[in-house]
């Protein structure tokens, strides 16, 4: 390459040297020419192009004139295409206009919410800043935890209930997170690492305290759980009932998350609600359990059970005979007294009877075990409810390329899932969190088309990028094609130039000496003294020997006149 290099430096400098004043001037007009085409292909295709309003086509029409109107206004330059996408030169001019229709309560509907909260305004709400504290917290740490180098990924879920008047109404902040270990950590088995989590999510949440905070593997264990169900049952009473909900929330969030995300993707399924409905009454209830005497055990080594079991035994028994038989008088009144009147006898006489009664009275005892059981807190019903995305795909043409839209996006449709995916779905969440019908559990998965339109520009910004750069490439490959070609081209025109004056310049000296070499020949011949130069009189013998050999050998003469004219 280098030897290339310095033999192509070398013919130019040649040719530079022999070169006219013509053309070298034709020469660096050429290559001025070919960088000016190079700089203004690079500054045309780097030129920007204009930016999306919004991220949704604006299809109300009364609305999309009102924006129309106002921004026409303020003097700030907006266009619309037939889809109703609304674009600006820049992204400031954006910036500038958002700012105006959120300001005067101009903004579409149609504009997720979210987004509003990134626009600048002159003013700002309680409610707004509280929003963006909560997402810029729940950024930051999850930030913090993923960038742990035992952690893969995090799943972290932040609640900061509104302020209340009394303190004893306000409910607490809570946190519930679910790690994804990276392979051949211990994060999920070391105690220090996890509680250095959770003193983190502390440190970062304003008001919330350790029984608040719910850390959870890809399986629902609980990490944190440091002093088990002792130290549950010191804690405050609302804070126990919050902890185990969140506790049990965060386990199905993750079996359920785990379940889809294996089949649609960790990207397409975001929106997951789990409610559980608890009945944290407790209740002591008392049950007496009879059971039978076993009198023989059953003896192992026999074929057959011989065990000898009875309902009760019998500790002592009475037998109990009653008798009365005759006739006479039953004393009537009340008892007398000695030295007081005797008894009146009523007259029964004609009074005969026969009286028997026998029993037998046993005791026995029984076989009982009274049993206390507490009952522990129960799901009443738990609620689930889940969005996943459908999938996109790019738009091509009849020769395969992709189409783009006037605002210079990259064109796709988007496709729903098909209705028996997703009860296939429902199937396999209602699997996941013990699915009970009779309790009441709702499950309700659905199809909610995503907001990907960060995402999408991203995409199309790399692939504009790569596009710019093979183009930009192609456009300095070509340049340097170019002023090659031109370069080959004015060497041969140079070549070709010399080569016709230098043929030019040998005629005209062939033709000057035969003019001489005639006029010396007639000279010679009329016998007049001739002064012929040493390099004319060998040319003339040269020619003279020529010319015999021409006529002794003329195949050989000709064989060296055909060579001489293929080293021209």
């Amino acid at each position: 390459m280098n030897e290339w290099l310095k033999k192509l430096l070398t013919q130019v400098k040649e040719l530079w040297a022999k070169g006219s004043l013509v053309q070298k001037v034709i020469f660096i007009g050429i290559i001025l020419l070919v960088i000016g085409a190079i700089i203004l292909i690079l500054t045309l295709s780097s030129t920007p192009t204009s930016v999306a309003l919004y991220n949704v086509a604006i299809t109300d029409e009364a609305a999309r004139d009102k924006i129309l109107y106002r921004l026409s206004e303020e003097n700030i330059p907006v266009s619309v295409n037939a889809a109703g996408m609304l674009t600006v030169p820049d992204e400031a001019t954006a910036r500038k206009a958002r700012t105006i229709l959120v300001r005067e309560d101009l903004t579409p509907s149609n504009v997720s919410p979210w987004n509003l909260f990134d626009t600048e305004r002159w003013t700002t709400t309680d409610f707004e800043r509280n929003v963006n504290l909560l997402r810029s917290i729940t950024a930051q740490v999850t930030q913090h935890i993923e960038s742990l180098e035992e952690v893969d990924r995090a799943n972290v879920v932040i609640r900061m209930p509104e302020r209340t008047l009394f303190a004893a109404d306000q409910n607490p902040a809570t946190a519930s997170v679910i790690i994804y270990q990276r392979p051949g950590s211990d994060i999920l088995t070391n105690k220090k690492k996890i509680q250095g989590i959770q003193k983190l999510l502390m440190f970062a949440v304003e008001g919330l305290k350790e029984e608040n905070i719910s850390i959870a593997d890809s399986t629902g264990t609980i990490l944190n759980d440091f002093e088990g169900m002792e130290d549950i049952e010191r804690v405050d009473v609302v804070a126990k009932e919050q902890k185990l909900i969140a506790t049990l929330e965060t386990q199905y969030r993750a079996k359920v998350l785990t379940a889809l995300q294996q089949i649609f993707g960790a990207d397409r399924v975001r929106d997951l609600n789990i409610k559980i409905d608890m009945d944290m009454s407790k209740r002591l209830v008392s049950a007496t359990e009879y059971s039978p005497i076993t009198i023989k055990s059953d003896n192992p080594d026999t074929p057959y059970d011989d065990s000898q079991l009875v309902e009760s035994i019998t500790l002592s028994s009475e037998t109990v005979t009653k008798k009365w038989t005759g006739t006479g008088y039953n004393p009537e009144g009340p008892a007398g007294a000695e030295g007081q009147t005797p008894p009146v006898y009523s007259d029964m006489s004609n009074l005969y009877g026969l009286s028997e009664e026998s029993g037998v009275k046993k005791n026995e005892v029984i076989n009982t075990k009274q049993i206390q059981e507490e009952k522990s807190p129960t799901i009443d019903r738990v609620t689930v409810s889940v969005n996943i995305d459908g999938t996109w795909r790019k738009k091509y043409d009849e020769k395969g390329q992709i189409i783009f839209l006037p605002n210079g996006a990259i064109d796709r449709e988007y496709i729903p899932i098909d209705p028996a995916i997703l009860t296939n779905a429902q199937s396999l969440v209602q699997d996941a969190i013990g699915y009970n019908r009779t309790r009441g559990d709702s499950v309700s998965v659905q199809n909610i088309q995503f907001d990907r339109t960060a995402q999408f520009e991203a995409e199309d910004a790399a692939f504009l990028r790569a596009q710019q750069t093979r183009r930009t490439v192609f456009y300095v490959l070509t340049g340097i094609v170019a002023v090659l070609l031109a370069f080959m081209i004015f060497r041969v025109i140079s070549r070709e130039i010399e080569k016709r004056r230098r043929l030019r310049e040998e005629e005209l000296l062939r033709k000057h000496r035969m003019e001489r070499e005639k006029i010396l020949w007639e000279s010679e011949q009329a016998g007049m003294e001739v002064t012929m130069s040493v390099e004319e009189r060998k040319r003339a013998e040269l020619q003279e020997n020529a010319i015999a050999m021409a006529k002794d050998h003329p195949e050989d003469v000709a064989m060296l006149i055909r060579t001489w004219l293929m080293e021209e």
